[in-house]
This record gives structure tokens, C-alpha cells and sequence, in this order.
């Protein structure tokens, strides 16, 4: 079964932890790491033959279009994440129209090929702002994954179809591609990766994805950001809460991720829509 890896471009200093602590002003005062720990992911993938779908961030590639290059060059998709690392539902369409296709904007010029993915800050499109894939589709994207099958009091909408589909707006159709959850005595638990593979039990992590490619024959949707892999980085001065979510696991992930790329076989985003529609 083949399942999609992506891969969440930001700077440890664009999180939305860090929102209450750190204003866009600031972030150029702060050192940039996102390009030497995306350099090891692509190292990692690499090694693996493995490829992934990178949604990136607009303010990155304007930085760094060489690394935008780079990762396009290595056979690996390029997608959108946004520009400002803005909560989708804090909005309005207009705002959010403006940032994506500002984003799109720069990111195909980087690589010369467009662009039709996009993932939204934080998973930020919920049930009040379904609006968003009316406006990604008008905007030429032709999937999204923002949108996570559980309930978290930041994002989610619980009662999301949990496996990759087509959706039906009055704009058009989308595809959508949830991140992973497995099914639990009818709870659902994330196994998408992030901060869900830093904090879980590693074995935990890999019975859902074989049981949703092995039980219920489905591609499961991974993802993971460079700052993860980052054990270095800056630390931000931060309540408990804040720290606990972005630090916890960080020194664990690059090996889980190692042993995960090679239990299970992992392509792009739009590979995996091409499988479940051939």
C-alpha cells in the first residue's frame, strides 16, 4: 500500500505555539534553520529512495528559492502552505484568498511548474470556514489536507471521512486528504506523525498505519516539519503548555522517522490520489 509522506516547511519561529510570543516582525531578528533541517530530511528520503510532498511556506521560498529548487529537483512534490503561517479560520476570505495565492505565486516561480496542493496553518479549515476549499479551488489547487478527522480544541472536525476522497463544493471538487487516524471502540486517535509521533509509544504509531493499509485497505497521510528533527534550535521562552507541545519527543524523531520510512512504502500526495482513483 502506498502511503503519503509530507513534509510541513516552516521555521521552528513560525509555529503557532509561538504565535502569542513571537510577531512576524521579529522573525527576521531570529536565525533560519529551516533549510540545513530540510537538507536532512531529503538526506533521510534519499537514502530510502522515498518521496514526499513538501508543503511549503510562501515567506520561505521568498527566502530560500534555491531550497525550493532543490527539493523539486529531487523528484519530490512541491506544494503550498500558505505565506504567513496564518490560522486559516482568523481570516476572512478575502485575507485568506490574498495569502494563498500569494504564496502559489511565489512558489511556482521558484520551481517554474504549478502548484496544486495545499495544506492550511495548523489544520485551520474546520467546519465554520469550509469556505476555503470554494476559494482554493477558484485559486487552481486541485487537493487539500487541512482538514483533520478528530476533535482538538484548535482544529479538526471529528466527524470528517477519515480516508483520502473527492469533495464536492459549490466552486467544484477538491480532493481532500485527511491525516491518519486509526479507530478505537469508536474514538479515533491521530497517527498522522508530528507531535503525535513524538509523544506516542513508536509501535503505537506503526499498528495504526498497518491497520488502515492492512485492515481497511486504505493510504494512510503522514507528516512531519523540519524543526522536529532539530534538537538545536533555539529555545523560546514560552508558558509550560507551549513548550511541552512544540519540544517533547524532538531528540526521538529523526529515528523514528528512519525506522518508519523503511516499514512501510511512502510517494506524494499525488501519487496516492492517482492510486485510490485508477
Amino acid at each position: 500500500m502506498l502511503n503519503a509522506l509530507t513534509i510541513d516547511i516552516e521555521d521552528y519561529y513560525h509555529v503557532s505555539v509561538f504565535q502569542p510570543y513571537i510577531t512576524m516582525d521579529e522573525w527576521k531578528y531570529l536565525p533560519s534553520r529551516v533549510e540545513a533541517n530540510t537538507m536532512k530530511i531529503l538526506d533521510l528520503l534519499d537514502k530510502q529512495a522515498s518521496k514526499a510532498t513538501f508543503f511549503i511556506l510562501g515567506c520561505v521560498a521568498k527566502k530560500k528559492p534555491a531550497l525550493v529548487r532543490e527539493i523539486y529537483e529531487n523528484g519530490h512534490e512541491v506544494a503550498c502552505h500558505g505565506y504567513a503561517h496564518k490560522l486559516a479560520y482568523e481570516m476572512t476570505p478575502d485575507a485568506f484568498r490574498t495569502d494563498v495565492r500569494k504564496a502559489k505565486t511565489i512558489i511556482e516561480d521558484s520551481i517554474g511548474a504549478p502548484v496544486t496542493g495545499f495544506r492550511a496553518t495548523t489544520f485551520s479549515i474546520v467546519s465554520g470556514n469550509l469556505w476555503c476549499l470554494d476559494i482554493l479551488i477558484e485559486e487552481g489547487f486541485l487537493y487539500d489536507s487541512s482538514i483533520f478527522p478528530i476533535y482538538r480544541r484548535d482544529y479538526g472536525i471529528p466527524s470528517w471521512e477519515r480516508f483520502p476522497h473527492l469533495v464536492s463544493r459549490p466552486s467544484g471538487v477538491i480532493y481532500e486528504l485527511p491525516p491518519s487516524t486509526t479507530s478505537i471502540f469508536n474514538n479515533r486517535l491521530p497517527v498522522a506523525g508530528g507531535a503525535y509521533l513524538r509523544f506516542f509509544p513508536f509501535n503505537f504509531i506503526t499498528a495504526g498505519i498497518r491497520r488502515i493499509n492492512n485492515v481497511e485497505l486504505k493510504a494512510a497521510v503522514l507528516y512531519v516539519h523540519p524543526w522536529e528533527f532539530d534538537t538545536g534550535q533555539p529555545r523560546i521562552k514560552v508558558k509550560k503548555l507551549a513548550a511541552l507541545r512544540h519540544y517533547t519527543g524532538i531528540g526521538t524523531l529523526e529515528n523514528k522517522f528512519r525506522k518508519i520510512l523503511t516499514e512501510f512504502e511512502f510517494g506524494t500526495a499525488t501519487d496516492v490520489i492517482d492510486k485510490t482513483l485508477s
